[in-house]
């Protein structure tokens, strides 16, 4: 009898584990509201932020010296958008740079970071874009002054999930292949592209837009080195530094605001991990 009461006592632990797990179009709306923030180039800003109704609808513009570029349409439309595009195209799209006609798309798309997102942080976003309002709004086509590779690599495999309970090995994952903020933290290579092989997260990217210019800071110990971790976590999650001043787009301060407090412990544990330069 004891032995068939353990039984039934592991069952019900496991039960209840499975039904607090998160369904993938939650994990989806967690991720792209939070961390992944898709958003923040995919949704047409006006004066006062966002527009309203206009989630993912695309036609943000992005000026670079070698490129200007435009948010996409990744709502189901099936005119304008991605509604005609079966799941393993999008996640195709996401994490090879490849659209359905074989076209590729260029920066600032973060396809090599986008690379390393697992199977079903990928297929969770997938649910969410589905579940999203469609919205017909024809965006025109980016311009670059550079060549486009024929590809960003060979077809990416399966990519398992990275445990959050390794702290450092996920908050790596949220600032890479999730976030990508490690990129956008890093120095232009000769190309013009983040030289996150050789300065990782050094900072000063330039970034031009409605705000002017800004230049991404130094996350590396040299430039974190004066924070604590509660400063760190507050200007990330707010945007304002200890000292009182803001950070400037196109930092996405409004959905890393809605980060849980563990994914920043793990994000501000990998950050200080950073070799300093």
């Amino acid at each position: 009898m004891r032995k068939f009461s353990s039984v039934l006592f592991l069952v019900a632990i496991a039960l209840g584990t499975a039904a607090q797990a998160q369904t993938p179009l939650e994990r989806g709306r967690y991720l792209m509201q939070s961390i992944v923030a898709c958003g923040n180039c995919h949704t047409p800003q006006g004066p006062n932020g966002p527009l309203p109704g206009m989630e993912l609808a695309g036609g943000l513009k992005i000026e670079d010296k070698v490129f200007v570029a435009y948010g996409s349409n990744i709502t189901p439309d099936k005119e304008t958008g991605i509604g005609k595009w079966t799941d393993a195209q999008i996640i195709t799209a996401i994490r090879e740079g490849k659209r359905p006609d074989g076209s590729i798309i260029g920066p600032p798309m973060p396809i090599g970071m986008y690379r390393g997102m697992s199977d079903n942080d990928v297929r969770a976003i997938v649910a969410y874009l589905r579940s999203v309002k469609p919205v017909k709004n024809q965006v025109q086509k980016s311009e670059y002054k550079i060549l486009l590779p024929p590809s960003y690599g060979p077809p990416v495999g399966k990519v398992a999930d990275v445990s959050a309970r390794d702290k450092i090995a996920y908050g790596r994952y949220l600032s890479g292949p999730a976030g990508h903020c490690i990129e956008c933290h890093s120095p232009a290579g000769p190309q013009g592209a983040p030289d996150v092989a050789n300065n990782l997260g050094a900072g000063g990217f330039i970034f031009y837009g409605p705000w002017g210019t800004s230049v991404s800071s130094n996350i590396t110990p040299t430039g974190l080195g004066k924070y604590t971790d509660a400063d760190l976590k507050k200007v990330i999650s707010t945007g304002v530094r200890p000292d009182g001043s803001r950070l400037k787009p196109p930092m996405g301060v409004p959905y890393y605001a809605k980060l849980k407090a563990t994914d920043l412990d793990a994000l501000v544990a990998y950050l200080r991990t950073l070799p300093a330069k």
